[in-house]
């Protein structure tokens, strides 16, 4: 039935001419950002010329996830002043040269301080993009569609990224573990990126606003210094409303460590893959064994969007979240005992479904319980809080961690989390807010837009 649902929301907002210019763009670009960060985790972990350690794989993740840490929060103080069918033009076509010349130092084996530069920069242009996606959508739906809008286009962006991760995996396959394969992988994400450029040109420059930007009607700003003092501070605002909320704070709590467990797990799985369950000496079949981990985390957070809508109108939110939590742990820790492929797929599978299970049930607490006035400073503060966590967890990993990822106490300190998540929640009495949804509008948060099945749920 849930399905039956995302199919008819889907058919809906298709049938809108604009609405289906911005969702190809949207599709094609993160396409392209799963091909990206295939070809970045071959280069990375998966080089026959490289060893994988924890150290590269913290290293890895602060990359990835600072620009939504820090960049993120502040991106709509531009996106509110200039064109945002041109941002994501601009975008894209800049992504597209960056990737090219990324490719061209993975070629000569240069892997070092610039290309990280680089890819932070491609990253934080990513964040630009993404929440460039969500401020548009009010101008190419109607506000009584912008509920299934929200529903159906970050699903389907998830889609369309592990299908790029799938087409790059397939490139890598094909060309064998050499730079020269990771370096083609870049390049099919190159060519995402400037199709997508090329689709924003369907769409007029002024299609999705901002409608009266500064000198078009209304003052603005002095100077984007000044908004983005401002956006400063109202982190600060949304951090303190949070904090005077009960059922909002041990919802972000029980996020919080969630997303340190996952951490953990994320780069245990990637040491595990290569030097535990993987020919030794054979990068290609450790490839296959994360591709396989992603495909079936990647199946449970999907299933996660079909199955929690039927089981919080029974459970109830609070109910739901403990049971989550409870079976993540479980999952997690019988990988302490017995560490063979299948049952890693299955633990995947399991923890990715309560994970974002979890997320979902959390949205709708701090969507229900933030009063409106605070609820965009709030879920900025929330998405900081969503990436930090698991850039902390990385770091960690890279401390207690052994060379090969397998440790049987790291694995029940991670299960202890999930654990400790469930029982906290229980005890706290997190209520039920939102249980029937959220209240108000269906607000997307930037943690929403960029969920992507990650490489590990070791898990």
């Amino acid at each position: 039935m849930a399905a039956g649902s995302f199919l008819a929301d889907l058919r809906a907002v298709l049938r809108r001419r604009d609405f289906r210019r911005l969702f190809a763009t949207r599709l094609v670009s993160q396409g392209g950002d799963g091909a990206f960060q295939v070809g970045l985790a071959t280069l990375v972990f998966f080089s026959a010329e490289r060893a994988a350690t924890a150290g590269a794989a913290a290293t890895a993740f602060a990359l990835a996830f600072l620009p939504y840490t820090i960049v993120g929060p502040f991106a709509g103080v531009f996106l509110d002043r200039w064109r945002r069918r041109q941002i994501m033009l601009v975008v894209n076509l800049v992504r597209t040269a960056v990737v090219v010349l990324v490719a061209g130092l993975v070629i000569r084996g240069d892997v070092g301080l610039v290309l990280s530069v680089l890819v932070l920069f491609c990253l934080s242009l990513n964040r630009f993009f993404l929440a460039g996606m969500g401020a548009s959508l009010p101008h190419v739906v109607p506000g009584d569609e912008l509920v299934m809008a929200n529903a159906v286009a970050p699903t389907s962006g998830t889609v369309a990224a592990l299908l790029g991760a799938g087409v790059g995996y397939a490139v890598r396959r094909l060309g064998g573990p050499t730079d020269l394969s990771n370096a083609m992988v870049l390049l099919v994400a190159a060519a995402a990126y400037v199709s997508a450029a090329l689709l924003t040109l369907r769409m007029a420059v002024d299609l999705l606003g901002p409608s009266g930007r500064p000198g078009e009607g209304r003052p603005g700003p002095a100077s984007p210094a000044g908004e983005l003092r401002g956006v400063a501070a109202g982190l600060v605002d949304g951090a303190r409303h949070l904090l005077a909320r009960r059922s909002a704070t041990t919802a972000l709590a029980v996020i919080g460590v969630h997303r340190l467990a996952f951490g953990l797990a994320t780069v245990a799985t990637i040491l595990v893959s290569r030097y535990v369950l993987s020919v030794p000496g054979n990068t290609e079949h450790a490839l296959g064994v994360v591709a396989s981990t992603i495909l079936a985390g990647g199946l449970g957070f999907g299933l996660a969007a079909l199955v929690t809508p039927v089981a919080v109108p029974r459970l109830g939110v609070r109910h739901w979240i403990v049971t989550c939590s409870a079976a993540a742990a479980v999952a997690q820790g019988t990988l302490a005992f017995v560490l063979a492929l299948p049952l890693l797929l299955v633990s995947a599978f399991v923890i990715g479904l309560c994970i974002q299970s979890t997320k979902i049930c959390v949205d709708a607490v701090l969507q229900a319980s933030i009063e409106d006035e605070y609820r965009g400073r709030v879920f900025s503060f929330y998405d900081m809080v969503y990436n930090a966590t698991f850039v902390a967890a990385a770091a960690l990993a890279a401390l207690v961690l052994p060379p090969d990822g397998y440790s049987r106490p790291a694995l029940l300190v991670m299960a202890a989390l999930y654990a400790a998540a469930a029982v906290g929640y229980a005890r706290a009495g997190g209520g039920d807010a939102g249980a029937g949804g959220p209240a108000g509008g269906r607000r997307r948060s930037g943690a929403e837009e960029d969920d992507t099945p990650g490489a590990g749920t070791f898990g």
